[in-house]
């Protein structure tokens, strides 16, 4: 992708006229306690009463709205920087050539740009009215306007999608999240509980869900993958590996969302894309350029000629993307590259967007896990499981492999867990003994092995270190 977001700044209040009250904070992270505990719940914070007060103003379901923001951007803003394809904010209203939500937004509401990039609320805010305008295009009554069902055709337009498989794929997206529910923790605690939606998807409805079957949508070089062609100007025919060697994979993060990155690679304007993307909720993949051809990601002609682009949906800035879903369906595709075209499946091949010669770009971050992602493409692919023994009491959960780091959860005595992999953290005296492995039982969730039956003294034959 072009752009990259740097590091996370704080969000700035602009015009604190715009909606009273409404300004970001920081959520203060919660401190160090004894393994056994049970976790703070998280209070509301100003997002929940951004959504309501911009779901009333303009007759908005608030649940959708929340989940649109969700599928953009997981709630965080990036201290309004700009995603790849010109997105800002929590809603990512965007300003590109085929793409106006920010400039509507700026003028259905009248708030400035400049607070629609940077202010939470002012961005919530410019996503309700063009939401709005766009149910009033469709010709959405009063009555339908309480049905979510009824808001496909305005999703739909909201995420500007070309192709119709990759519309459905953006919407369906969204009402997947309405229908599964969410919790989302940025400036407090965010939450939709989920319930059954019928999305009204009109001419869609005959269009198959992307990778589902259906003629062209599936890959014919990953058979897992779909297949969701790239704008011919934003890539080279080429006929590889006869004309260039493929010798490298190089690893990218989107900067967006998985439909919103998918999309950008069909939209003239982009002159940028990659071989493959990832979905961060389950490894979902798709193809938008031939192994065969060069694709535009790695801003050195060079490494293009001779590499495959993987993109990743998420943010550098934010681990809570890199899912063990995607990182074992992603090793398992850089796995498959290596063995079809000789790529030595070493660090000095499979590289990072940042180790491109010349490289602008910082993906994928340090948040990315190349220790356990060179694993998984090497064949450590084991998972793990365990009870847990307490005693009695719950065991906390953290969001790394120590007792420093943040209590994010927590699970009952008795419970099974499945391990992904395990990571050597802060020494922690429990019900088999004091050890200082950590074992990582979801994204970013850890529980010492001092209080897990796992059947092995130590670490877990095939299971990753993390």
């Amino acid at each position: 992708m072009r752009l990259r977001f740097p590091l996370r700044r704080s969000n700035r209040v602009v015009g604190a006229t715009l909606i009273l009250a409404l300004c970001l904070s920081a959520q203060p992270a919660l401190g160090a306690g004894p393994a056994l505990a049970a976790p703070a719940g998280a209070a509301a914070g100003p997002l929940n009463a951004a959504f309501d007060t911009a779901a009333a103003r303009y007759d908005v379901p608030r649940d959708l709205l929340v989940a649109l923001g969700y599928a953009e951007t997981r709630l965080d803003g990036h201290g309004g920087a700009p995603s790849a394809s010109g997105g800002y904010g929590p809603m990512h209203l965007t300003s590109n050539p085929s793409i106006h939500t920010l400039d509507e937004a700026a003028t259905l509401t009248g708030l400035a740009r400049a607070a629609l990039r940077t202010d939470a609320a002012a961005n919530i805010t410019g996503a309700a009215a063009v939401l709005r305008s766009y149910a009033d295009r469709a010709g959405l009554t009063t009555a339908d306007r309480k049905d979510v069902g009824r808001w496909y055709d305005p999703v739909v337009r909201y995420g500007g999608a070309t192709s119709p498989s990759v519309a459905r794929l953006y919407a369906d997206t969204v009402y997947d999240l309405l229908a599964t529910g969410f919790t989302a923790s940025r400036a407090g605690t965010v939450t939709v509980t989920g319930r059954p939606v019928a999305p009204q998807r009109g001419e869609l409805a005959r269009v198959p869900a992307l990778g589902t079957g259906g003629v062209g949508t599936m890959s014919t070089d990953y058979g897992p993958a779909a297949w969701a062609p790239a704008y011919s100007g934003n890539y080279t025919v080429a006929n590889r590996p006869t004309d260039y060697r493929i010798n490298y994979v190089v690893i990218h993060v989107t900067q967006g969302s998985y439909a919103g990155s998918i999309s950008w690679f069909q939209n003239p304007s982009a002159k940028v894309s990659a071989h493959y993307t990832f979905r961060s909720a389950d490894g979902a993949v798709t193809q938008s350029v031939r192994e065969k051809d060069i694709a535009w990601h790695a801003g050195n002609w060079t490494y293009n000629t001779q590499s495959i682009g993987i993109e990743h949906e998420g943010y550098v800035d934010d681990p809570s993307w890199f899912t063990d879903a995607m990182y074992r369906a992603s090793a398992a595709l850089t796995r498959n590259l290596a063995n079809k075209y000789g790529i030595p499946k070493d660090r000095n091949h499979i590289i990072g967007h940042i180790e491109v010669p010349g490289a602008t770009h910082t993906d994928p971050g340090p948040n990315w896990n190349w220790t356990y992602y060179m694993q998984l493409v090497n064949g450590v692919t084991g998972i793990g499981s365990g009870t847990v023994n307490t005693g009695g009491g719950n065991l906390n959960v953290r969001s790394g492999p120590g007792t420093n780091y943040a209590v994010v959860g927590s699970v009952a005595h008795g419970a099974t867990v499945s391990i992904y992999c395990q990571a050597i953290g802060t020494s922690v005296t429990g019900t088999y003994g004091t050890s200082n492995i950590w074992n990582r039982i979801g994204t970013n969730q850890y529980v010492s092995d001092a209080y897990v039956l796992t059947g092995y003294s130590g670490f877990i034959p095939n299971v990753p270190r993390c």
